[in-house]
């Protein structure tokens, strides 16, 4: 089995608000990532697909390279920065975070035009190979801390 490292947490609290970063956070089916506004509205939709998002610091330093960009993981607007494993590209992967949170893949995280106002070309680097991350719906509820192991199964 392979694993990687839980390496960032961000919310942000109001849409379009600013982002914050933690050491921790409880994830639940009931509320997503806790705090974070979009898990709250997603909680409440029908499929739930966006309780959380991902993405994954080699995907993030490569777009980031790609683009000459410099510009720091949570502005991506991403929950969580996962270190050090390649998730699957396909809707249904299950990622465990730490000892009992576990999440499915639900969709790619698509870049928006706010990539663009980071950093002129980084939407479009964020594009191929998932680097814009991915969106999931929480299956197991847990709690997380940066440092965390982080597992596909």
């Amino acid at each position: 089995m392979t694993t990687g490292k839980l390496a960032g947490i961000a919310r942000h609290a109001q849409p379009k608000g600013p982002m914050e970063t933690l050491g921790s956070v409880s994830v639940t089916i009931s509320e997503g990532l806790q705090g974070d506004s979009r898990s709250a509205r997603a909680t409440l939709k029908p499929g739930r697909e966006r309780q959380v998002s991902l993405i994954e610091t080699a995907c993030w330093r490569s777009a980031l390279a790609e683009a000459a960009a410099s510009v720091d993981w949570w502005q991506s607007r991403r929950n969580l920065l996962v270190d050090g494993l390649r998730i699957p590209r396909e809707l249904g992967a299950r990622v465990q975070i730490g000892q009992s949170l576990v999440l499915e893949v639900t969709a790619e995280c698509d870049p928006c035009l706010r990539m663009d106002a980071l950093h002129e070309g980084l939407k479009a680097a964020m594009m191929p190979d998932w680097r814009g991350g991915f969106l999931a719906r929480v299956i197991e509820d847990g709690e997380v801390a940066v440092g965390d192991e982080v597992r596909i199964f």
